[in-house]
């Protein structure tokens, strides 16, 4: 649905159900050596892994091979990697189709994992050992009929709003629980000059957040949505707790809350124009912080970031970005050793190592991991949505429905193109032609 590396699978779709936030804080210990049933190998035998070539990934991928080479001296791990968004997803789905794929290899979690045909290409993984410390919220995204097939390799995203907490302190605002409080705040940042609401549609993956980060406020209106949706009994459009997913979308367009060049703005300026407090608040996926830390390090402590909220106070959540997973190739001639990766990758000192170069954008799905005091208070700021258990997996992690065009429609709908129904209606088009290829049940 959009294409920035691995971004590019993760904003497919929305949210469905609750998450149990307090159990990523259980105080249980990890250890890889426990992890899985295979022995440390004698001789020196080679594996190989796959990951995409972002630096972030690549830095994180060769940090997990440094530190499960020194415990497992006799296992080295090989490094390949491929190109980000649909590039890449057709290279996976050649390698696994002509028998070529790497023992290991680190792809998304959710419908994308599902569109792999995981029965016939990768390991049955569930009764490992290693799972009994991943929470349970991450296994129903990398599960197959019945079947856990992966492990997360990095900590939770979310999708909620960046904001400038200098600007707010100096217009006197609090972080909105409710809609109507966030257009209000919005207003009275328009009437001190600045821009309200950053929109960067130039990079069209951007204009989805609005809508999918809404998807917490959905579910907790109409719990059935995501199996509803899968089963073709509700639609966006018919559903009114969705409809209005789009229809804030359109509200910020019709109030003028949005920068007028948003057609012009990259992501990258998006960013800038927050750091620098020109533009108050951006919807966006946590994944930015990294980019925030490295860009704009003397601006990072003014940023904050807040769920998008519903109509209701009292129940303001969380959707959440599960991270990509780790996988084994069913005809790898060394399962045993990748088991022992992937459990590595699935414990603390998996985390630990990953944290020795890349800082996490939320919390971890290994239980007793946590993040490092020195993230930025913007990663801090969601974890009392975890604490609470006010958390949703975003929808492509919990239904296999997704549609390649959202991305133009919330353009069109943030723009005035479109109105919200007819978005949303243009979405359900969408979404049909893709459930049809898949061959779902209903469809």
């Amino acid at each position: 649905m959009l294409g920035v590396m691995m971004v590019a699978g993760a904003l497919s779709g929305c949210g469905g159900s609750n998450t149990n936030g307090k159990e990523t804080a259980s105080p249980v210990s990890s250890n890889s050596e426990s992890a899985s049933t295979a022995a440390t190998p004698e001789k020196e035998v080679k594996i190989t892994l796959s990951t995409d070539n972002s630096q972030d990934a690549v830095n994180t991928a060769n940090a997990y091979i440094a530190a499960f080479e020194k415990k497992y001296p006799n296992i080295k791990v090989e490094l390949e990697t491929r190109p980000g968004g649909s590039e890449g997803d057709n290279i996976v789905k050649t390698r696994l189709a002509t028998g070529d794929m790497t023992d290991v290899f680190f792809y998304n979690s959710g419908s994308l994992m599902q569109a792999l045909s995981p029965e016939r290409n990768m390991i049955d993984l569930t009764n490992e050992p290693f799972q009994q410390e991943v929470i349970d919220s991450f296994k129903q995204t990398v599960s197959f009929n019945g079947k856990v097939y992966g492990a997360p390799t990095a900590s939770t995203m979310a999708g909620g709003w960046f904001y400038n907490k200098k600007v707010y302190a100096d217009l006197g605002l609090q972080v909105p629980k409710t809609w109507d409080e966030l257009i209000a705040n919005s207003e009275k940042i328009k009437a001190a000059g600045m821009t309200p609401v950053i929109g960067s549609y130039k990079d069209t993956w951007t204009s989805q957040l609005v809508v999918l980060a809404d998807y917490f406020n959905v579910q907790a209106e109409v719990p059935s949505f995501a199996e509803d949706f899968t089963t073709r009994k509700a639609t966006n459009a018919g559903t009114p707790a969705m409809l209005r997913s789009f229809e804030k979308l359109q509200e910020l367009h019709d109030k003028q809350l949005m920068n007028k060049d948003l057609l012009a703005t990259t992501y990258d300026s998006g960013l800038k124009m927050l750091a620098e407090g020109k533009g108050v608040q951006y919807p966006m996926l946590s994944f930015a912080t990294p980019a925030l830390l490295q860009n704009y390090p003397d601006q990072i402590d003014n940023i904050g970031f807040f769920a998008q909220p519903g109509d209701d106070a009292s129940s303001n959540g969380l959707t959440i970005w599960m991270p990509g997973a780790a996988y084994i190739y069913k005809e790898s001639k060394h399962i045993e050793e990748a088991k022992l990766f992937v459990a590595f990758v699935a414990s603390v000192e998996g985390t630990e190592a990953a944290n020795s170069v890349s800082k996490p954008t939320g919390p971890y799905l290994i239980k007793g991991a946590s993040i490092p005091d020195d993230v930025p208070t913007l990663v801090k700021d969601m974890l009392p949505y975890f604490d609470n258990n006010q958390t949703a997996p975003a929808l492509e992690f919990v239904s296999p429905v997704k549609g390649p065009s959202l991305e133009q429609i919330t353009v069109e709908v943030g723009s005035g193109i479109k109105t919200a129904q007819k978005g949303a209606e243009s979405y359900d088009q969408d979404v049909e032609k893709q459930a049809k290829q898949l061959g779902l049940e209903g469809w």
